[in-house]
């Protein structure tokens, strides 16, 4: 039954024209991101291959332009096509560490809770009630602006804070419907402990609509780093970001250079759209009221 229902999610996804799509793009930017030093025309962060003569040069059909920079390069003479490559991993990094990180945070807070209610789900609901009446973004420009210096680490921290709330209120909705079902009153009665039923019986029957939060929060967290980058509270100047290459750009529209913005913000919208097209499909996919028949 296991198999059948695996090759039926296979059959529904290589349908699925969508979700081909996005795919195909995500695998992509991760191909990109990962084998940055080999696929990159030059380290845009190694001040030995950056040359500021080469400072604001248009993309390589334009006049004036030098085929070594086919997008062009910043302010700084560094060449667009590889400070993106760059930024992309980046993104990638602070968006599936802060996935995998708050995820583990709020859904063994939200399964306890859950799980043992009374004092300890009024507890935690009462901290996530509290984090979730700020704005993500808002707790995270707090948070890092306390932070002496910055880097991937602090954003990733940062984030964290304000991420885990979404994944502690749904494991503990789902948690509440299932801990009183009865394989897991059977498994109790058999004298099972609590660690073996809380992650043994329930979490994997729990775990459906965690992970299309999962699949949905990594392009929220991803446009959430670029926005605090371009803030200027995310990533310093020394290391890669999208978001601060579109911050950079944005000075220099009025003076027609819209490369600067342009290629790094349609990657960004290329990367969310992707994840998004992912995600809606594994939603489908997963919820029983809206999986596709085959």
């Amino acid at each position: 039954m296991s198999r059948l229902l695996q090759s039926q999610h296979v059959r529904n996804y290589l349908r699925d024209p969508s979700a081909l799509i996005g795919s195909i793009v995500l695998l992509i930017f991760f191909f990109c991101a990962i084998f940055a030093p080999l696929i990159a025309p030059m380290d845009p962060y190694d001040l030995m291959t950056v040359d500021l003569g080469n400072f604001l040069l248009p993309p390589a059909w334009m006049d004036g332009s030098l085929s070594a920079f086919p997008l062009g390069t910043d302010d700084q003479g560094r060449g667009i096509l590889s400070t993106i490559i760059y930024g992309l991993r980046t993104s990638l990094i602070v968006g599936f560490s802060v996935v995998a990180i708050s995820s583990v945070i709020g859904i063994v807070m939200g399964m306890l809770a859950a799980y043992y209610g009374g004092v300890l789900d009024a507890l935690v609901m009462r901290l996530a009630d509290t984090v979730f009446a700020f704005s993500t973004t808002l707790l995270a420009v707090l948070l890092l602006g306390v932070f002496e210096t910055r880097g991937v680490v602090t954003v990733i921290f940062a984030i964290c804070i304000a991420d885990w709330v979404k994944y502690a209120r749904t494991i503990r909705g789902s948690v509440l419907e299932i801990k009183d079902n009865a394989y897991v009153v059977a498994a109790r009665s058999s004298g099972a402990g609590d660690f073996r039923i809380l992650f043994r019986h329930i979490l994997p029957n729990a775990l459906p609509p965690i992970l299309v939060v999962m699949a949905v929060d990594l392009a929220v967290v991803i446009m959430l780093e670029a926005t605090l980058s371009f803030l200027g509270v995310g990533v310093p100047l020394t290391e890669p970001s999208i978001g601060m290459m579109i911050a950079i750009g944005k000075n220099y529209i009025y003076a027609g250079m819209w490369w600067l913005t342009l290629f790094p913000g349609a990657t960004l919208i290329f990367l969310v759209v992707a994840i998004n097209l992912f995600s809606d499909w594994l939603r489908d996919e997963l919820n029983p009221k809206l999986a596709r028949q085959t």
